[in-house]
């Protein structure tokens, strides 16, 4: 049997989040084996989308493919990448004539990959359905056999992560949760095969409020004033958060998979 790993990396948050990841991943990459690796990166640029700048980081510290969200809109001249870069994933939920793709197949050292990323709808946008996507990407892909499939859903709601979770196990090999910022402590496999998280938790600054300043934050939530959210101040208690799991190869089901938390 052969064994494939792959570490799927949550939300980067500005400066600290790059800095985190550059450091972190590459030597985990190394001392783990990791064959493919995904970053949500939709907050990297100042805590809010992505820049042409912090995407080419993302890539340079070892991301195959970079997966992102609801916040991948915010930075309008980075929309022209979106077109361009095969590696940059917008959730696939989103109305077709939307810059950019939703899903990716991808052949490396041997192995196949399927990414797709979507979006919940439970407490955010009320955008295309995340279930009948995944299906229609499927049909469209030519199915998973012989793929080894991952999901990023980007989503509030942990009814609706835990239920899509059901709804593709035996499917996808890994579905991961993110948006959030809070790294849950859920990860197992589920019946059918498939490793499930339901957040896979942030890369940046955890002295902060999901990577933002917290005098800011306090300021919002008490006065329920919507200040500008700005980046925590930088620290080194920045830490890149994810899991690794180990999948079968030749069946795309999932062996096991573990949470990762690195300074």
């Amino acid at each position: 049997m052969k064994i494939a790993r792959v570490a799927m990396i949550g939300d980067v948050v500005g400066d600290d989040g790059l800095e985190a990841l550059e450091a972190g991943l590459p030597p985990l990459v190394k001392e783990q084996n990791i064959d493919f690796v995904t970053v949500n990166g939709e907050n990297a640029a100042e805590g809010f989308g992505l820049s042409q700048a912090s995407l080419k980081r993302i890539l340079a510290a070892g991301a195959d493919i970079v997966t992102s969200g609801n916040h991948v809109w915010e930075k309008r001249d980075f929309w022209p990448y979106l077109q361009a870069k095969k590696q940059i994933l917008r959730p696939a939920n989103y109305p077709p004539n939307s810059p950019g793709a939703g899903w990716a197949k991808l052949e490396k050292d041997g192995l196949n990959w399927l990414v797709i990323n979507l979006q919940g709808r439970e407490f955010m946008s009320l955008i295309d359905c995340p279930f009948s996507t995944f299906d229609n990407i499927m049909e469209d892909a030519g199915g998973g056999a012989g793929r080894l499939v991952l999901v990023d859903f980007h989503a509030e709601s942990t009814r609706e992560k835990e239920a899509l979770a059901y709804y593709l196990d035996g499917r996808a090999a890994v579905i991961a949760g993110t948006h959030t910022h809070v790294q849950t402590a859920d990860e197992r496999v589920l019946p059918k095969g498939s490793a499930y998280i339901t957040d896979l938790g942030m890369s940046g600054n955890t002295d902060s409020v999901i990577g933002m300043d917290p005098e800011i934050c306090l300021a919002r939530m008490r006065k329920q004033v919507l200040y500008k959210m700005e980046c925590a101040q930088k620290s080194e208690k920045a830490e890149i958060q994810g899991i690794i799991a180990e999948l079968d190869a030749g069946t795309g089901k999932a062996l096991s998979i573990r949470r990762i938390n690195c300074a």
